[in-house]
């Protein structure tokens, strides 16, 4: 058996896992959407994934750590859109337009204010420092720029603007920031 047939099914597992856990994360992206995060649950997150309980419970320990997961696949999502866009000022409109659009978050707004009070609040935690390394890899290693822009994207969740100002809002900051 030569070393890549013996890897095959390894790949087809990580394969199986990985859309797992975008469906897994899709569901609960829709539960959050229509109840917000404390009134859903496993069960009608998998129902919504089209998984078994099991399937999320052999992926993560429980709902707190699929959430925490689920927040950094968004910030991994967010920063791979962001890079694929033709400039700074469109991938600031990108990223503008996923956070003032996204149903989830507009629903823990309204339901779940403390979590997102803490969602805002710029920390030393794991997930932070994955936002800023991604501001960082879109826009440079600029810290002050990327604070801006941060700060600037944080404000979009509680108090999402409009596409028309999310343009205009990108492209000033754009000129502001990267005009030399």
């Amino acid at each position: 058996m030569s070393a890549q047939s013996a890897a095959a099914p390894y790949a087809r597992q990580v394969a199986t896992s990985n859309k797992s856990r975008a469906a897994i994360f899709n569901g609960a992206k829709a539960v959050i959407a229509e109840v917000g995060n404390y009134q859903s649950n496993i069960a009608q997150i998998a129902l919504r994934a089209q998984v078994s309980k099991a399937t999320i419970y052999n992926q993560f320990a429980d709902k707190a750590e699929m959430m925490e997961c689920l927040v950094e696949s968004e910030i991994i999502r967010l920063t791979d859109l962001a890079l694929s866009a033709g400039s700074r000022q469109e991938a600031l409109y990108l990223l503008s337009q996923q956070i003032c659009q996204d149903e989830a978050l507009r629903r823990l707004v309204e339901t779940d204010p403390l979590d997102i009070a803490k969602l805002v609040t710029i920390t030393s935690h794991p997930t932070w420092v994955l936002a800023h390394q991604g501001i960082a890899k879109i826009f440079g290693q600029d810290f002050a720029a990327c604070g801006v822009i941060l700060r600037w994207l944080i404000g979009q969740i509680p108090s999402p603007i409009t596409e028309e100002e999310s343009l205009l809002q990108s492209k000033r900051l754009a000129a502001t920031l990267f005009s030399q």
